[in-house]
């Protein structure tokens, strides 16, 4: 692999990240306006995916610079036993479906992450989001894949190499959950 070609390419995918700029504002009021209505953000996604989810979970019930309160902000990817429990009973399609079942409610976010936008166990999980009533988001790459065009709120990273769709993945994450802080920060909390 040529070192100065990864880096070039990551640079550019970065500068063509700037067409989403609309889609992250918007996502970012969304999970604003509802984690302020009471609402929960659920992440969800596979390998790699499933470790950004558990990442930027973490950032909303922790912090990310600013301090404010804890917010209502779920991985569903963290426990093993329900994850092996509903792949066994079900299937592993079924892991993120059933929690979003058992644990989402209208005027909630749920946000499927998979890199090529085609992941059965993701767009499952998305559907039932969607019938409950919740926001659906969707963090996908390539040309998006079928989760694209599941979710009210796609962002489609233009690339289809799985190492850089996760790392705008990852800058596009991050600049959410900043984005929802500073609100949070900011007295924009209706306590």
């Amino acid at each position: 692999m040529d070192i100065h070609k990864a880096i070039c390419e990551h640079q550019d995918l970065f500068g063509d990240l700037t067409s989403l700029v609309d889609e992250v504002e918007q996502v970012a009021t969304e999970m604003t306006s509802r984690l302020q209505a009471g609402g929960t953000v659920f992440w969800f996604g596979n390998g790699g995916s499933a470790l950004q989810a558990q990442h930027f979970a973490c950032e909303l019930v922790g912090r990310y610079e600013q301090e404010r309160r804890g917010l209502a902000s779920v991985s569903l990817t963290t426990d093993a036993s329900i994850l092996t429990a509903i792949a066994n009973d079900y299937s592993f399609d079924a892991v993120f479906a059933r929690q979003v079942e058992a644990l989402c409610k209208p005027g909630d976010v749920v946000v499927g992450i998979s890199t090529s936008g085609n992941s059965a166990n993701v767009l499952q999980g998305i559907d039932a989001a969607s019938s409950i009533g919740a926001l659906t988001v969707g963090f996908c790459g390539g040309d998006g894949g079928k989760l694209a065009r599941a979710v009210d709120l796609p962002l489609v990273v233009p690339s289809p190499r799985t190492s850089r769709v996760q790392v705008a993945h990852l800058f596009l994450g991050h600049t959410i959950c900043e984005l929802v802080e500073l609100d949070f920060a900011n007295g924009g909390e209706d306590v």
